[in-house]
């Protein structure tokens, strides 16, 4: 019997298709650091506006943690799914918004659930903990291969 260990590293490596580096990889950074200053912004604008209830407040801590996450590439699919659901929330409970406000949550929430379906990109945190690896070649390494049957 062959057990597999799974532990943060497998758990997480198998939520990232790949790590593009390059102009893709610096088009994920651009959003990744777009994005987390966006909610950063909105964070600042709300938290200092107006008297908040312990809910409100809740969600602006979860989006501020969320935002540096994000800004850093670090566990970015699950933070950025987190900050996706935490901005609808906001949209949708949220009746002290102004009008017409609860779309820029939802479109910040959206641009987060696509943030954590691409992945960090090459330049993040995620891909130095979790990124690229390089597998030894049996056939190249002198061991050669299991012999077969």
């Amino acid at each position: 019997m062959h057990f597999v260990r799974l532990g943060w590293d497998s758990i997480l490596q198998r939520l990232f298709s790949t790590f593009p580096n390059h102009w893709p990889g610096a088009g994920l950074l651009l959003l990744r650091l777009s994005l987390g200053f966006a909610l950063i912004y909105l964070d600042s604008e709300i938290l200092l506006g107006a008297p908040l209830t312990a809910i409100p407040v809740a969600q602006q801590i979860i989006a501020a943690a969320a935002s540096i996450f994000v800004i850093a590439g670090l566990w970015t699919p699950v933070t950025a799914t987190v900050a996706a659901l935490d901005q609808i929330w906001i949209a949708l409970s949220s009746p002290s918004l102004q009008r017409g406000a609860e779309w820029i949550h939802i479109l910040i929430g959206l641009l987060c659930a696509s943030v954590a379906m691409l992945g960090p990109g090459a330049w993040s945190i995620d891909a130095r903990l979790f990124g690229r690896r390089r597998f030894p070649n049996h056939r190249t390494s002198g061991r050669g291969c299991p012999p077969k049957g």
